[in-house]
């Protein structure tokens, strides 16, 4: 089934979840469009996480809708089109890297041509017959964002990609996730670090567990009169009351 060109490729309306019986995401609306980059945005413990499983299927909802390339969230129709990459890498350590992807690209029935194209859109190539307990952390990473292109995704979510990558290696991926936008694909990037924003089509700001703003970097500097956007998203967050 295709999206219609004017649908959203995600669409949130006032959910609530809950853990424990804490609230966890407070009557969260909002939407994504189709071949963008959308940044999750706010500090750790702000319920990015919850709301990301929530749009892949994998998180208990008290209440609200959560509509995914028009189809509810966690659908069967939805495991091919959307790839889900976590913050830890999801990989074996004793498989190669061009079996960890094979193995995740046989669920898709892709074969070893589009394995290859995965593994070379991450700049792994060289590193296709090492092993996972031979690879650095950031080249781990590397590989769980593999096994979920080798599915050709048309949402790709990605929780917190480039935590603990040393600065190459972080505009390595942004380099990629901006050329996969541009093909067609939508993405949803998780960050606390907001320098990553510059590099999103619209922002989602949160703050605990509460969606505070839906906005484009500029607007969000036009809104706050700060040029930093670190220092817009905390005047953001004094304007709507919130405690810092």
């Amino acid at each position: 089934m295709t999206v219609p060109d004017d649908a959203d490729a995600i669409a949130i309306r006032n959910l609530t979840v809950r853990r424990g019986g804490k609230p966890v995401l407070h009557d969260v609306s909002l939407t994504v469009q189709r071949g963008s980059i959308t940044g999750l945005l706010g500090p750790s413990g702000c319920g990015k996480t919850t709301l990301m499983r929530s749009i892949v299927g994998t998180q208990i909802v008290e209440s609200g809708d959560v509509t995914v390339l028009g189809e509810p969230a966690g659908s069967a129709r939805l495991r091919t089109r959307v790839g889900y990459v976590t913050q830890s890498p999801s990989i074996y350590s004793d498989l190669t890297v061009r079996d960890n992807v094979a193995y995740f690209g046989a669920f898709y029935r892709k074969g070893p041509a589009e394995v290859a194209a995965a593994i070379e859109s991450v700049g792994l190539s060289d590193r296709a017959g090492h092993r996972g307990d031979e690879l650095s952390g950031g080249q781990r990473t590397r590989v769980s964002l593999a096994c979920a292109l080798v599915a050709e995704p048309d949402l790709l979510v990605l929780d917190e990609p480039t935590v603990g990558l040393d600065p190459v290696l972080r505009v390595e991926l942004w380099e990629r996730f901006i050329a996969l936008a541009k093909a067609g694909a939508t993405l949803l990037v998780s960050s606390h670090v907001m320098d990553e924003a510059e590099h999103c089509d619209e922002l989602l700001l949160m703050r605990d567990g509460k969606l505070l703003a839906q906005l484009a970097p500029d607007e969000l500097r036009k809104k706050t009169g700060e040029t930093s956007l670190e220092n817009a998203f905390l005047t953001l967050i004094r304007n709507e009351g919130v405690p810092a």
